[in-house]
């Protein structure tokens, strides 16, 4: 059995949820893995961000985003409201503020202070969606139909960074 892992870099822009469709990186991992029958899975190592399959949507709103992801943010927003301010969600508290402070690298974690980790809402949108999505891989091609598409999505819009997505394609 063969066992291919790639890691590709994907921008998030912050301020909104960033939407990356990943497809063609997905197809290409397959294709540079040899495997022609077997899974791949892909994964976010992230706990903001989630990778979801969804039907390619051709119309876009004022920020860009196709019309399943407008309509996916709005549907989100109702269950996990954005988190504006200290007071929207308990996370994060003064303890989990004050380990953050203390790490080597926290200004790479808050670079504008406290209201950096005003991200409540990512978390749980992303836990709700998951972290990880796994495909057929039939004939050394992504077995998905012709409109379904790899989205890696970066809900956290306290700023943007470039993010990881780990891609694993296993078989024979």
């Amino acid at each position: 059995m063969t066992v291919y892992r790639k890691v590709i870099q994907v921008q998030a822009h912050g301020k909104t949820t960033s939407y990356i469709n990943i497809t063609e990186e997905v197809r290409k991992a397959i294709e540079e893995s040899g495997v022609q029958t077997g899974i791949c899975a892909v994964i976010s190592p992230h706990t903001t961000c989630s990778v979801f399959f969804e039907e390619y949507a051709h119309d876009r709103d004022e920020n860009g985003d196709e019309s399943l992801q407008h309509d996916l943010n709005v549907g989100l927003a109702k269950i996990f409201p954005d988190h504006e301010n200290a007071d929207t969600y308990m996370y994060p508290g003064p303890e989990h503020y004050a380990a953050v402070e203390s790490w080597p690298n926290a200004k790479d974690y808050l670079p504008n202070g406290p209201e950096d980790l005003w991200n409540g809402d990512a978390h749980l949108r992303s836990t709700l969606l998951g972290s990880s999505e796994t495909f057929d891989v039939n004939e050394g091609k992504l077995g998905v139909g012709t409109t379904g598409y790899i989205y890696f999505a970066d809900f956290d819009r306290t700023r943007g960074r470039t993010r990881r997505c780990v891609i694993t394609v296993l078989g024979e």
